[in-house]
């Protein structure tokens, strides 16, 4: 039997930004609810949370860990996730995990780029949020202004639920407690301001409370504070100081008795049909004795342990030694151990309950954003994809050493694995193997974990542009290959003619040869040749594009004609009429939408007009008004935005985001095309 039951069950993810204090703040309730018996350090690198080695150099979080411990007979999952944008894709993959997200903001520096996306990302999502207001042992904090300012932000919904006192050194709850002193602000203000909003949850009550005056009992106040939370009526603002413990048990006592259990969540966005479409909403029930339903929301590629994939249960019970499939696959896999994880540990269970969130390893079949089932019923349900930013920087990477290349597509598949925000590309036009990721600092923790980790060494450089070359005239072209080298020569002669084509269309070759001038068994070296001609480029050596070569005429040798030679011919020939048919390269133009404070809106639209790009439309959500953000529409040369990152980031305070997407090939200006024509040369004479 488990140790406990579905509705003694709580999920909650700590998210915000960096330096909020979220790893601090779960080793203080790790401590106070004995799950730890002394306190680690995010600083020494002893954190239960911080545990990656590469944590602990950098003194921060990288990766999202997982703790449970128990408070007043509820058993607690809770996620620490890491703040910084470079790393959101950790932060945001954990809310597929969670019923209840505790945003932390730091007293200090009040709200940051994290704390409105992650608000942003739950609300979206359906979850029960709690605003965490920490580290309010530090001098000099205005924790009124910070109040109004969470308020004038996210709505009036967000109310206190507690309020420091005693000059910070504690917090009083304010839900049973209607008078009493505190550093500011009323306690009977914010008790009033509570319980008018609960009520209203309510008909019966808010009705009786109208007639009489008399205020519920916490115990009727459970079920309206839930539906509040649900609902989005209700952001609970609570108090803490994770370095000196006030406002830790308070913390704990609403986690253990207001937060949602799986029961009382909204239901988790289950669909079935295809993966990907719109399907028809399937609703999970957290009931132990259904079919299984649960979803794999984080990767873990472990030296030790293998491939872990990291689960939510929504439905049934998941045991040792059952049997579940992956998706839609047919064959299942035996769940020969089950684990719960505790920082680094894994603690090995015997079962897991609907809402309860475990681990299986050693699953080669399992990939992240799966549903893992029991019953064939369940082979087309999935779970609604969460929204997570693009990576947008780019390197080209490439071994040291020779032979590491098959090394390096090993180990960048298991880095894809672990997270949802690092891509991987092959370029098929520059042959390049491309690193993507949400910034230059997200980048270079890959790069060093390959280093430390792998003990793989690699070169870096910005990946090249994609440039093709294409013509704009008709034009011929003619070759007469002949090599005698005193036995047996090679002869053939091809005559050909170019058309540019319309732009997207590719390439067609087209045999218009009469009498078998060209003897069909060469005409696939004619082509080959071709298509090499195409491929090396002739401007600028680029791949050349929206071309129609027709080959019309020809001669042989009944001894000398050969392969090699049609090739050699039909190489030539098209290279001589490319020169001829007033040939341009083309650049990629990309679409970009960037979301920019409003104060920069016109410091974003010079900056796309000096790198050759324009703005084509700005729009505003009634969300991104509210957080006082634009989202600016533009196209711009793919070339001209290889640092737009760090450029957007001083242009907007950090609180700028972008994403781009190809749109069209368009000509380079004279001057580009020039330079890019001069470097092929040179790289012909050196040759």
């Amino acid at each position: 039997m488990s140790r406990y039951t579905t509705e003694s069950i709580r999920a909650l993810a700590l998210v915000g930004h960096g330096g909020a204090g979220k790893t601090t703040l779960a080793e203080a309730l790790l401590l106070k609810s004995g799950a730890i018996s002394a306190r680690g350090s995010v600083e020494k690198g002893s954190a239960v949370c911080d545990f990656d080695p590469q944590e602990k150099t950098a003194g921060h979080s990288l990766n999202a860990a997982l703790v449970n411990f128990v408070w007043e007979d509820v058993h607690i999952h809770l996620i620490d996730t890491p703040g910084y944008p470079d790393f959101a894709g950790q932060a945001t993959a954990a809310l597929a995990g969670v019923d209840t997200a505790v945003v932390v903001i730091n007293a200090q520096t009040g709200i940051e780029l994290a704390t409105e996306r992650m608000m942003s990302a739950a609300q979206a999502r359906g979850l029960a949020r709690m605003i965490v207001i920490n580290k309010i042992d530090a001098e000099n904090l205005d924790l009124s202004g910070l109040v109004s300012e969470i308020r004038e932000r996210f709505g009036k919904e967000c109310l206190l639920l507690d309020l420091p006192a005693h000059d910070r050194h504690d917090v009083v709850e304010v839900l049973e407690h209607d008078s009493g002193d505190a550093d500011f602000d009323s306690i009977a203000h914010a008790h009033r301001e509570l319980i008018d909003q609960l009520v209203e949850e309510d008909e019966a009550l808010l009705a009786r409370y109208l007639e009489d005056g008399k205020e519920p009992d916490a115990a009727e106040l459970h079920a309206p504070f839930e539906r509040a939370l649900r609902a989005g009526h209700l952001i609970p603002i609570l108090f803490t100081s994770a370095r000196t413990g006030a406002g830790i048990d308070q913390l704990l006592h609403v986690l253990a008795t207001l937060a949602p259990n799986p029961t009382e969540g909204n239901a988790p966005p289950f669909y079935r049909g295809e993966a990907g479409q719109a399907g028809e909403a399937f609703a999970a029930r957290p009931d132990p004795a259904l079919h299984v339903l649960a979803h794999v929301f984080k990767i873990i590629v472990d030296p030790y342990m293998g491939k872990v994939g990291v689960f939510r249960v929504h439905q049934g019970t998941v045991r040792k030694d059952s049997q579940l499939f992956v998706g839609e696959g047919r064959k299942p896999f035996k769940v020969a151990h089950l684990y719960q994880l505790q920082g680094k540990d894994y603690v090995e269970v015997g079962e897991l309950l609907p809402g309860d969130i475990g681990a299986v390893a050693k699953v080669d079949e399992i990939e992240f954003d799966v549903v893992l089932h029991d019953s064939h019923d369940e082979d087309r349900i999935h779970l609604r994809p969460l929204e997570f930013p693009r990576p947008m920087q780019g390197l080209a990477v490439e071994t040291r050493r020779k032979g590491d290349e098959q090394r390096l597509f090993d180990i960048l598949h298991k880095l894809e694995l672990e997270d949802p925000c690092f891509e991987v590309e092959r370029h098929p036009t520059t042959h390049e193997t491309v690193i993507r990721g949400l910034g230059e600092m997200h980048l270079r923790y890959k790069l060093e974990k390959m280093a430390s980790q792998y003990k793989l060494e690699l070169d870096t450089r910005l990946p090249l542009i994609p440039y093709t070359e294409t013509i704009t005239a008709a034009a011929d072209g003619h070759c007469r290959h002949k090599k005698q080298s005193g036995g047996a020569g090679q002869f053939g002669e091809v005559f050909l003619r170019i058309e540019p084509l319309p732009r997207g269309a590719g390439f067609e070759f087209v045999d218009h040869v009469k009498g078998g001038v060209i003897p069909g068994v060469f005409m696939p070296a004619v082509e080959k040749g071709v298509r090499q001609a195409l491929a090396d480029g002739v401007v600028a050596g680029f791949p050349v594009q929206d071309i129609r070569v027709i080959v019309h005429d020809g001669k042989t040798h009944p001894v000398d004609g050969k392969e090699v030679a049609f090739f050699s011919a039909g190489r030539k020939a098209t290279v001589a009429a490319i020169r001829a048919a007033e040939a341009i390269v083309l650049e990629p133009i990309v679409s970009i939408e960037v979301t920019t404070p409003e104060a920069a809106m016109g410091d974003i639209a010079g900056d796309l007009a000096s790198r050759r790009g324009h703005v084509t439309g700005t729009q505003s959500s009634l969300a991104a008004r509210r957080q006082g953000l634009l989202s600016v529409g533009g196209e711009v040369p793919l070339a001209e935005i290889a640092d737009y990152a760090s450029r957007l980031k001083s242009l907007t305070g950090g609180q700028g985001a972008y994403s781009i997407e190809f749109a069209h090939y368009a000509q380079v200006p004279p001057q580009v095309q020039q330079k890019l024509a001069a470097s092929f040369k040179l790289k012909d004479e050196d040759d």
